[in-house]
């Protein structure tokens, strides 16, 4: 009686719940049901006197055919696309927003040192330790950059929860806050942006399948993830080819060509839609400031990607035209960008920078590594996360303070500031000595010139402070990208190379005819794709660049830098994204760093697993059970028999578990006693074997073909007899020891 209480309670629920649904009009006329048939028939078409159609779900049948007949994939691409795009817009914009707040408190404070102090320390304190609290109390899976992980889970590793919808709130909140602290914490926004596409994608992914009703597939889940890699990249910089290029480099160690037309679309697709959203919005900027008082001071430019422009604007910070234009904007027209001369300088400071990016890489592993070991840290990053953030900003914040060591920083401007200064086209030597004759008042580049030490001295502390000033912030556990930073940094290294270029020869280079004046933005062109390539193993930047600038002439020499500083990065370090995997000990297998031909002569034989838990076919309980306690693996070998030991296949642990569950127990229950089974062969199913490797296979040959097919195990058989098996631990063990 209890029992069937319980069931008419059930069902009562189900009634309730069904009887308040909205709109059931609407849903039943939908469905094809007639009013009079209340739900319980539905209308019919005989079409033919065959088959039986509904009338409006079998419009919406023919309507989802038409639509998908090109492929649905492409549909939900360019949802993704604009959705991304459209988040990135609108992150920017409250990012401009909270940035003119803090620099009207900073500004409105008045003269008191302290107080200016206060309130230029204390709101990035509030942002960071808000952006950890907030996105470490949802998900712990949402600090940090993303992109290691990302790599992971695109290599077949299932990582829990790590593309869950929910995380997406939390990296979007915290993520802002983050980037509303400035040039203060001097951090960006591309890898959590290509974690958030990827959460978009699975999201979207999920969809699909409810639109289309099939099943879930892992392959077209793989390729919306490596959609997902572009379109993160795309609306950041608004650069669809390079993103695609970068995101191919970085993330995806073998590559399907026919990715590569859905990434490309669904990159275009949202950095057409980022720069669509910003020139409008710079057109409704000019149409404010043009009914606003001309007396009345305008807000200075602020956020990573702020799209208001200052006035007085000079000449290198000209207003949007009415077209799609490059986000970083640059006015390097000139008819001869350099000499074959300069090539030489172009090369050193290719070699400059790559050894940078090896320090730089070598220390930041270093700091990672020495936070996590240290009481202190490890303690506050394992208990108290926004006690840690908070004394972290204040010293960086503190070290900023314009007043301070910020004057010699140029910590007033933003970062999107910081790359236009150090694009301009002007050559600051020789604009120094004549800044109130020569140069227009509110030019960005006057925040590098001290008047108590010249550009030089300014550049080469701002590249001293930030070296351990951004490996610090590496560190800290809220939402954050990596990748601007260095890509800021190189462009500074490479204007001081010009710029001390352009004092060594004034009058310019010229291996024939008239002498070419040296032109230190496009070495800070070059310096800011060879850095930022060399430190992510990437050469794709050196289109980036030119794609985020619009700018072409210095394609060659930049190119060539890259390709030097890569060549010394990757010799001798591993990439920041690599290294990251290394520190966390993420399941993921790192590059072959070594050409050397020995490498090529490691062979699976030295490094494979001997010991492996074997069964036979003709194995009963007590050698099933044995096998399941002494390991805990997720599949077992099966081989012949034990005196033959030919490898005949597989068998699952969860079905070696029903295989007991099924056993007649002697000392069970009259009650409670099965069936006696027989052996493993006869009730369990022994899947085939689709590889193995020979003892002879080479360690290059075994590490290739676990990245491509995505393997967790493979067994190594001798004449079809096993002998071992090797796991993506052994490959991972001998790659960084023989062949590291």
């Amino acid at each position: 009686r209890g029992e069937k209480e319980e069931e008419e309670e059930v069902e009562r629920v189900l009634v309730s719940e069904h009887s308040w649904r909205p709109w059931p009009t609407a849903r039943k006329r939908v469905r094809g049901e007639t009013p009079t048939q209340k739900g319980r028939l539905r209308g019919r078409v005989f079409c033919g006197g065959q088959h039986p159609v509904f009338p409006l779900a079998g419009c919406l049948e023919w309507v989802k055919r038409q639509l998908f007949r090109v492929g649905e994939d492409w549909y939900f691409l360019f949802i993704l696309g604009v959705l991304m795009a459209t988040i990135s817009f609108t992150t920017d914009i409250i990012v401009t927003r909270l940035h003119l707040a803090h620099m009207w408190l900073y500004r409105e404070i008045g003269d008191i040192g302290v107080l200016k102090y206060l309130s230029w320390t204390l709101y990035p304190m509030a942002l960071a330790a808000f952006s950890t609290g907030f996105s470490q109390s949802i998900t712990p899976h949402s600090g940090g950059s993303g992109i290691p992980e990302l790599k992971t889970i695109l290599m077949g590793v299932v990582l829990e929860d790590y593309l869950a919808i929910q995380n997406f709130g939390a990296k979007v909140v915290g993520l802002t806050c983050t980037l509303a602290c400035g040039s203060t914490v001097f951090l960006g926004k591309v890898g959590p942006y290509v974690h958030l596409s990827a959460m978009a994608a699975a999201y979207l992914g999920k969809m699909r399948t409810t639109v289309t009703r099939e099943y879930e597939n892992k392959f077209k889940q793989h390729e919306m993830l490596v959609a997902a890699q572009a379109v993160g990249v795309a609306t950041v910089f608004g650069a669809p080819i390079s993103g695609v290029l970068f995101s191919i480099e970085v993330m995806s160690p073998h590559f399907a060509v026919r990715d590569y037309w859905r990434g490309f679309f669904a990159a275009t697709c949202g950095a057409f839609m980022f720069r669509l959203l910003a020139v409008f919005n710079s057109e409704q900027g000019k149409a404010e400031r043009a009914g606003r008082d001309p007396s009345s001071p305008l807000p200075s430019p602020c956020g990573i990607f702020g799209v208001l422009t200052p006035k007085p604007t000079p000449s290198f910070l000209s207003p949007l035209p009415e077209t799609i234009a490059a986000l970083f904007k640059s006015d390097l027209k000139i008819d001869f960008p350099f000499d074959l001369l300069e090539t030489f300088f172009f090369l050193i400071l290719g070699i400059i920078c790559g050894i940078m990016a090896c320090a730089y890489l070598f220390c930041q592993r270093w700091m990672m590594v020495a936070v996590r070991k240290n009481w202190l840290t490890a303690k506050l990053l394992a208990t108290d996360k926004p006690v840690y953030t908070v004394l972290v900003v204040l010293l960086l914040a503190s070290i900023t303070f314009p007043p301070g060591l910020g004057q010699f920083m140029a910590s007033r401007l933003t970062m999107k500031e910081h790359l236009i200064s150090l694009f301009d086209n002007h050559t600051w030597g020789s604009l120094a000595p004549n800044t109130s004759v020569v140069a227009k008042p509110g030019g960005l580049w006057q925040e590098w010139d001290h008047p108590s030490y010249t550009i030089y001295g300014t550049l080469s502390f701002f590249l001293l402070m930030k070296f351990w000033m951004l490996i610090l912030a590496t560190t800290l556990p809220l939402p954050a990208g990596y990748f601007m930073p260095i890509f800021i940094y190189g462009a500074a290294i490479g204007r001081l190379i010009g710029e001390v270029v352009a004092l060594l020869f004034p009058q310019g280079l010229h291996s024939e005819g008239l002498p070419r004046p040296i032109i230190p933005a496009g070495y800070a062109l070059a310096g800011a794709a060879a850095f930022s390539g060399s430190v992510t193993h990437a050469v794709s930047t050196a289109l980036l660049v030119c794609e985020a600038t619009g700018h072409l002439a210095h394609i060659l020499p930049t190119v060539l830098a890259v390709l030097v500083a890569n060549a010394i990065s990757q010799k001798n370090q591993p990439s920041f994204y690599d290294a990251t995997i290394i520190v966390k000990k993420l399941p993921y297998l790192p590059p072959i760093r070594s050409r050397h031909i020995a490498s090529y002569r490691v062979v699976v034989e030295e490094f494979m697993e001997r010991r492996v838990v074997v069964l036979a076919k003709g194995d009963g309980f007590q050698e099933v059970l044995a096998a399941l306690d002494a390991s805990a693996d997720a599949e077992y070998p099966v081989v012949e028999s034990t005196g033959s030991p030919t490898l005949v296949g597989t068998v699952s642990r969860s079905q070696l578990v029903t295989f007991l569950q099924s056993y007649e127990h002697p000392q069970a229950p009259q009650g409670e006693k099965l069936a006696t089974v027989g052996t493993l062969g006869d009730d369990c199913t022994i899947e085939p074997i689709m590889l193995q490797f020979s003892p002879w296979t080479s360690l290059h040959q075994a590490y290739h073909l676990f990245q491509l097919l995505k393997l967790q195990r493979v067994f190594v058989t001798c004449s079809g007899e096993l002998v071992g098996a090797v796991s993506r631990a052994e490959v991972r063990g001998e790659n960084g020891g023989k062949a590291g």
